[in-house]
């Protein structure tokens, strides 16, 4: 017979063996893939199951990490120690006979370090200046008060109580107005001195920091009192006379509002 006519259904049984050997390879190889996947890694050899530990190391170690935030800066307060470090004025002295012990710079240091405390609590950052500290000539913050205390000579019975100014002349007038009015209203009712408006000198108005420090730091000095007849308070109550200024700053940062006393 001519092999170019043989029926076609003749040629059928070789080429249908050899179609699906091909097909069993194929299905073999796919199940021993599908086993080696799903077998436990301390099944496999050696080698496939660090290519599975690779693989998931580096899929956990692609998994994205945000980056921490930065914190933002805290608020900045300068305190002046008034006569800490000046060897040209030491401050206000008592004599021996009413107190040798009793100092300005004492009483100026003690209620300096725990105002800063009290700001610091409150999330402030706080530098304690000297008198003519290195750092003032341009100094920015949001605030600086320098502290003081006043005379230990008996004047009259009318030396008692404390004030408070800013610069007599300054480029932000509203802003030292509104700081000195918070410390002199909070410190009042802290403390309950009288405010002595009458003693406040040129060289509070005049204070040198105040032309050292940058033009947008807002400045004021207080006098917290008399060494002499507010001498109770200055060296027994120095938390409460602390906290007075404290709360003067927050007044002034938070914009808190200032009530006018009743005048008798």
């Amino acid at each position: 017979m001519n092999p170019v006519t043989q029926p076609i259904a003749s040629r059928q049984p070789g080429r249908g063996i050899f179609y699906q050997l091909q097909v069993v390879l194929s299905v073999a190889f796919l199940v021993a893939t599908l086993f080696s996947a799903w077998t436990p890694a301390s099944l496999l050899p050696g080698s496939l199951a660090e290519s599975f530990a690779q693989a998931l190391s580096f899929q956990q170690t692609a998994t994205a990490v945000f980056p921490t935030p930065t914190p933002r800066p805290r608020p900045l307060i300068g305190i002046v120690v008034g006569h800490w470090g000046d060897n040209n004025d030491p401050g206000a002295v008592c004599d021996p006979s009413f107190d040798p012990d009793l100092t300005e710079f004492k009483v100026n240091q003690a209620v300096a370090s725990r105002l800063r405390d009290n700001l610091i609590a409150q999330g402030f950052d706080v530098d304690l200046l000297k008198e003519f500290d290195e750092r003032l000539p341009g100094y920015r913050a949001l605030a600086l008060v320098s502290i003081h205390a006043d005379s230990c000579l008996y004047i009259n019975d009318e030396a008692t109580g404390y004030k408070v100014a800013a610069a007599l002349a300054n480029p932000r007038p509203e802003r030292s107005a509104r700081l000195t009015a918070c410390i002199q209203d909070r410190y009042g009712k802290a403390t309950n001195l009288p405010y002595h408006a009458g003693s406040i000198t040129d060289d509070m108005t005049s204070y040198h920091a105040f032309n050292e420090i940058d033009e947008d730091t807002t400045a004021a000095i207080i006098e917290v009192g008399f060494l002499n007849l507010d001498r109770q308070i200055l060296t027994e109550g120095q938390d409460r006379i602390a906290q007075g200024i404290t709360d003067g700053i927050l007044c002034y940062v938070g914009n808190e509002d200032i009530q006018p006393e009743v005048t008798p």
